[in-house]
């Protein structure tokens, strides 16, 4: 159908789909369904048969980027009661919650405001499935900023949470609210720790957006920007993978918390190395001083994620990238020959002397 949104995501293995005692598409709701994690959920949902609300302030987010097939709501997870009425009304089975604040920076700057998006929207989330009497909560947690630093690598769930920043801090809070409410509610929260999710759609913000930061910036002809010496390492996870690990955590099980990474280190330098080499340029990054709240080294294992959810990472970072970029399409051509030619312009352009 002309018009029609239809995005990114492509499952590559079909999920079966928890049916209720009547046999009615299963409903879900998902806050931040408009961002980039959550829009490549929304969409692998509906494929999956559900019938999908989304819930999204467009602080972020973008509309464009939601489904038509789902109904988007545009409601703050701050307001607890605008979030309690719709899931009143609409009564899903699992609520995936993704709405957060994600920037460490932001975090850092602003630890109120940190606090009452991730904590208090996570509170109202967890109140709004409750009322609704969903069977399932998914929170989307981060392992990269929720460990902290100084461990034995790839870390499990048992290592010690030492957060260093805000939003690492508000993370683990959020978690601690699932545990309880799973304690005192007939509510079953399953907390999952991201590693640094990247694929097409993403955008230069947030929690663990080097691969766009690296692919926007070549595409503007400018040099990609270091934070630090660039040897400190994070754990690339596909979006692809990670939402495949969303769809098996909705079904019906106990309540826990799991990593989603692959347990492999890649380093900012060797991953902008990989990329401009995809886009047909030079690597020649610019440095700046390092982020205050950032880890230095980071990669999560995720074999519990394995024998409880039948869950394994199957998207290597070099196919990742690959499909990032477009995966060798004419669209994905046009895009690398375009930072080629921006490169090649830059630097035959001689600089502007100011005085």
């Amino acid at each position: 159908m002309a018009g029609e949104r239809r995005p990114v995501y492509s499952g590559r293995l079909p999920i079966p789909v928890p049916r209720s005692p009547r046999h009615h598409a299963p409903r879900a709701l998902v806050t931040g369904g408009a961002g980039f994690i959550g829009s490549h959920l929304v969409s692998a949902l509906l494929d999956a048969d559900y019938e999908v609300h989304v819930v999204d302030d467009l602080s972020s987010g973008r509309a464009e980027r939601v489904d038509d097939r789902a109904r988007l709501e545009r409601i703050d997870v701050r307001d607890g009661v605008a979030l309690t009425a719709l899931a009143h009304r609409v009564r899903p089975e699992v609520v995936f919650h993704l709405a957060a604040q994600v920037d460490v920076g932001v975090s850092v700057r602003e630890p109120a405001l940190d606090l009452r998006v991730n904590v208090e929207g996570t509170i109202n989330a967890l109140e709004a499935a409750r009322v609704a009497g969903a069977r399932r909560f998914v929170l989307a947690s981060t392992g990269g900023a929720i460990y902290g630093d100084g461990q034995t690598l790839p870390l499990d769930e048992e290592a010690e949470t030492a957060p260093l920043s805000p939003y690492g801090q508000s993370k683990l809070a959020a978690e601690g609210y699932c545990t309880l409410y799973a304690r005192l509610h007939a509510v079953s929260p399953i907390s999952l720790r991201f590693a640094n999710v990247y694929g097409p759609g993403q955008e230069v913000r947030g929690e663990g957006a080097v691969v766009a930061a690296f692919t926007g910036r070549l595409g503007e002809g400018e040099r990609p920007r270091v934070f630090g010496d660039g040897g400190q390492t994070r754990d690339f996870v596909f979006v692809e993978d990670v939402v495949r690990a969303m769809l098996l955590a909705a079904a019906p099980g106990e309540p826990g918390i799991l990593n989603v990474g692959t347990g492999t280190e890649t380093s900012v330098l060797e991953l902008g190395r990989r990329v401009a080499e995809l886009c047909g340029v030079p690597f020649d990054p610019e440095y700046a001083p390092a982020r205050t709240g950032e880890v230095r080294r980071s990669a999560l294992n995720p074999e519990r994620a394995t024998a409880t959810l039948g869950w394994v990472p199957e998207v290597s970072l070099d196919e990742g990238l690959e499909r990032t970029l477009g995966g060798g399409t004419e669209a994905s051509n046009e895009r690398r020959q375009g930072i080629a030619a921006q490169q090649a312009q830059s630097a035959s352009t001689p600089p502007v002397q100011t005085m």
